[in-house]
C-alpha cells in the first residue's frame, strides 16, 4: 500500500529534509508539496540538490485536493501552522512541525509565544512528538506536535535520570551547541557568514527560550512537582546538528545505567560506554542520537553528552517516525541511513 503525502511549507529546511527522507520510504508517496510564497515553482528551482526526483510543482495550499492525500506534514512557522490546521479535514492525520501545538496548557502558550492560541481544542488533542516517550499514543493519534529539536536532545538525555530519580532535580544545567540550520532559512543577520564565521554566540540567555516551556511541561510531569533546568543555547558555525551537554548531580555509574536501560530497545538512541562522548558528526544527517556519561572529578556528580541532527531527529526525521506509527508502518522505515561523514 502507498500513503499518499502532502506537505506545507515544502521551501523550508525541514520541508526538504522530509522530502529528501521520503524518497528512500518503501510506502510513501510525495503527493503534495505546498509553499505559498514560491508557489508555480519546481522543488528543484528551490534545493537543487533534489532535481533527480520526480517531484509534483509546488502549489497554494487551498489548491491541494486533501481527500486524496493520507497523511501531512505542516512544516509551516509558527503561528501559522495553527490557523492552517484548524481549517484541515478532520479526517486527516497530520504531523505538526511547529511549536504550535507542543504545549497542552493555552496559559503556557501565551506564556512562550505571547499570543492567544487559535486552536486551543486542538491543544488537548495533540499528542507529544518525543516518539520514545510517547509511542503508544502517537500510534492512534489524527494530530501529532513535533518537538523542538533543542528540545529534544535535552530530553533525551535527561528524562531518564528524571525518572529513575538518579539527580538532584535542583541541580540540572543544560548548554547546548546548535548549528544555523535550526534558525530556519529566513533571511536572518546573526546567520551571515561574516557574522558566523569563527564565531559562536549564546543567545536566550537567562530562561527567555520558548523550548524551555517544553522543558517545564516534559519534566515537571516525570517527576510529579515543578522542575526548572538552568538552560543556555548557543548558535555555532556550522549548518546543522546540535551538542548537549547536561552537568548533574548523581553518581556516574547510576546515570549510564539509567541511560542504558531507558534505551536497551531503541532503534535510534544509542548510549556509549561510560567515559565516552559523541561529537555532532557522529549522527549528521541521519536519525540517531547518541549520548554519553562522564564521571566529574568532583564525587556524585556526572556529565551527560547527546547530539543528534536538528533538521533529522530533532524534526523531519521525527516526524517521519511519528509518520510511520500512525499509518502503521514499521517505524524505522526510511530512516535507517548511515550517517554522512565527513
Amino acid at each position: 500500500m502507498t500513503h499518499k503525502i502532502a506537505i506545507l511549507g515544502a521551501s523550508g529546511y525541514t520541508g526538504a529534509e522530509l522530502v529528501r527522507l521520503i524518497a528512500t520510504h518503501p510506502t510513501m508517496e510525495v503527493a503534495a508539496l505546498a509553499a505559498n510564497s514560491k508557489a508555480g515553482m519546481k522543488m528543484s528551482d528551490v534545493y537543487p540538490h533534489l532535481r533527480h526526483l520526480n517531484l509534483p510543482d509546488l502549489v497554494t495550499i487551498e489548491e491541494i485536493d486533501f481527500s486524496a492525500i493520507d497523511l501531512c506534514f505542516c512544516a509551516l512557522p509558527h503561528k501559522t501552522s495553527q490557523e492552517v490546521i484548524r481549517t484541515l479535514p478532520e479526517t486527516l492525520k497530520i504531523v505538526d512541525l511547529s511549536a504550535d501545538f507542543r504545549l497542552r496548557d493555552p496559559a503556557a502558550y501565551k506564556k512562550w509565544y505571547g499570543n492567544d492560541h487559535a486552536a486551543p481544542e486542538m491543544q488537548q488533542e495533540a499528542v507529544y512528538g518525543l516518539t520514545e516517550f510517547y509511542r503508544e499514543d502517537i500510534k492512534s493519534a489524527r494530530l501529532v506536535a513535533g518537538t523542538g529539536c533543542n528540545a529534544a536532545t535535552g530530553q533525551f538525555i535527561l528524562r531518564p535520570l528524571i525518572g529513575a530519580g538518579v539527580i538532584d532535580l535542583d541541580e540540572i544545567i543544560l548548554d547546548l551547541k546548535v548549528g544555523a540550520s535550526g534558525a530556519g532559512r529566513s533571511a536572518k543577520e546573526l546567520l551571515l557568514t561574516a557574522e558566523m564565521t569563527e564565531n559562536a554566540t549564546a543567545y536566550s540567555v537567562g530562561g527567555t527560550h520558548r523550548h524551555l516551556g517544553e522543558f517545564d511541561q516534559e519534566f515537571s510531569l516525570i517527576a510529579g512537582r515543578p522542575v526548572e533546568v538552568q538552560f543556555t543555547p548557543h548558535l555555532i558555525p556550522a549548518s546543522r546538528g546540535i551538542l548537549a551537554t547536561g552537568y548533574v548531580k548523581g553518581d556516574a555509574q547510576a546515570v549510564q545505567d539509567a541511560l542504558v536501560a531507558a534505551y536497551a530497545d531503541e532503534p535510534f538512541i544509542h548510549v556509549l560506554p561510560l567515559g565516552q562522548v559523541p561529537a555532532m558528526k557522529d549522527v549528521r544527517a541521519t536519525n540517531l542520537c547518541y549520548i554519553g556519561v562522564v564521571a566529574d572529578r568532583r564525587p556524585g556528580r556526572a556529565i551527560v553528552v547527546g547530539t543528534l541532527d536538528n533538521l533529522c531527529k530533532g524534526s523531519s526525521g521525527q516526524a517521519m517516525q511519528n509518520a510511520n506509527l500512525m499509518l502503521g508502518e514499521d517505524e524505522t522505515a526510511g530512516l535507517m541511513l548511515a550517517p554522512v561523514y565527513p
